[in-house]
């Protein structure tokens, strides 16, 4: 009796011991394999990208299978970075389980050559490779690496930054914060010429509460100062001053130009539908909470394009906004745009909001 005991209590000491070792036994032998092979891009590839050709295919990139030495789902990745950096905060390009090749679009390469600092229309040298991974049992393999030349392109308007004194009590935020800062846009990606408006609450007689306009959205890039004149800039010039008002701002960054042209304004409506006629404008009142002109007036009955009414500063034509479409009242604005039209005569509040530079606004509700 006592010997069936002990070959019990030997039989279950085996069987814990094999219990307790389990977990060890059954994990997964990682085993180095065969990396895959990238045979497209080979190298030296060029890609000079274009907006109109965004959907369209940039490269189809081509690989051999890796191989775990298991049964395993291989997930690829297509990974791009920058030379000389080793792949360090590389942008994805992509990814499949199980096949050889992925197409990449010219946007998708655009995006990432642009989020890891290439510049617009400027070439520059990047590093492709491929990543195959199982989980996280497994290190991932590696291809080779292809050095290709990309010229990515953007659609972003370029823009500059007024931070400076004048922001606390403008209602832009902190004092040289330029996240909040007043802002001007470009026309369009390569042009000089930028325009906005911006509201300065008190004169500005001290340059140590002047302003400047920043190529960027901190003082990184060019900050473009006084010029040896008042209708001039200089990237080292020092703050601008100014009196108090509200003004439209030009700047030209060509380095031909670098001139400054600010204009105090003050905004009305002016039409046949208005008090004042064609004659005068009926002058509308400044918000600062809402960075908008607004005013509430009675209108008369007017079609456009011959008649009607749209907005003037200054009481003069030389700057007047309409309507950017004829017999719209879509409420977009152009300079020197269409009448806008009054279906039925009544009391109206108008808004004006030119807080976003190059994409002035209006709306109209009949009260």
């Amino acid at each position: 009796m006592k010997n069936i005991t002990k070959s019990l209590i030997a039989l279950f000491a085996v069987l814990a011991i094999s219990c307790s070792s389990d977990d060890v036994e059954h994990r997964p032998v990682i085993i180095a394999g065969d990396a895959p092979v990238m045979s497209a891009p080979e190298g030296a590839n060029s890609y000079v990208l274009a907006v109109e050709q965004a959907s369209n295919q940039a490269e189809r990139f081509v690989w051999t299978s890796a191989n775990f030495r298991q049964d395993v789902a291989i997930n690829y990745e297509v990974q791009l970075g920058l030379v000389g950096n080793n792949f360090k905060n590389s942008r994805s390009l992509g990814s499949v389980i199980g096949a050889n090749q992925l197409s990449v679009s010219v946007e998708t390469l655009n995006s990432s050559v642009l989020a890891l600092g290439g510049l617009p229309f400027e070439v520059g040298q990047f590093e492709v490779r491929i990543k195959a991974s199982v989980n996280n049992a497994f290190e991932a393999l590696y291809s080779n690496v292809a050095t290709i030349s990309i010229t990515p392109y953007t659609t972003e308007t370029p823009k500059l930054w007024m931070p400076g004194g004048y922001q606390l009590a403008s209602g832009y935020g902190e004092n040289f914060a330029h996240t909040t800062a007043a802002q001007l846009k470009s026309l369009a990606y390569g042009n000089t010429k930028f325009e906005g408006y911006v509201y300065i609450a008190n004169d500005i007689t001290s340059t140590d509460n002047g302003f400047k306009f920043s190529t960027q959205e901190n003082w990184d890039g060019t900050n473009y100062g006084a010029g040896a004149t008042p209708t001039t800039v200089s990237p080292t010039g020092a703050n601008i001053t100014a009196t108090a008002g509200y003004y439209r701002v030009k700047v030209d960054t060509n380095p031909e130009a670098l001139s400054l042209n600010m204009t105090q304004t003050t905004w009305g409506i002016i039409g046949n539908s208005t008090p004042g006629g064609w004659e005068n404008s009926t002058p509308m009142t400044y918000d600062p909470a809402t960075k908008k002109w607004w005013i509430v007036v009675a209108l008369t009955a007017q079609s456009a394009p011959d008649n009607g009414w749209k907005f003037r500063a200054n009481n003069s034509w030389d700057i007047n906004l309409g309507d950017a479409v004829l017999n719209a009242t879509d409420g977009i604005l152009s300079e020197g745009g269409s009448n806008i039209g009054i279906a039925t005569a009544g009391t109206y509040r108008i808004e004006l909001d030119l807080s976003n530079p190059r994409d002035y606004k209006y709306t109209i509700v009949r009260q």
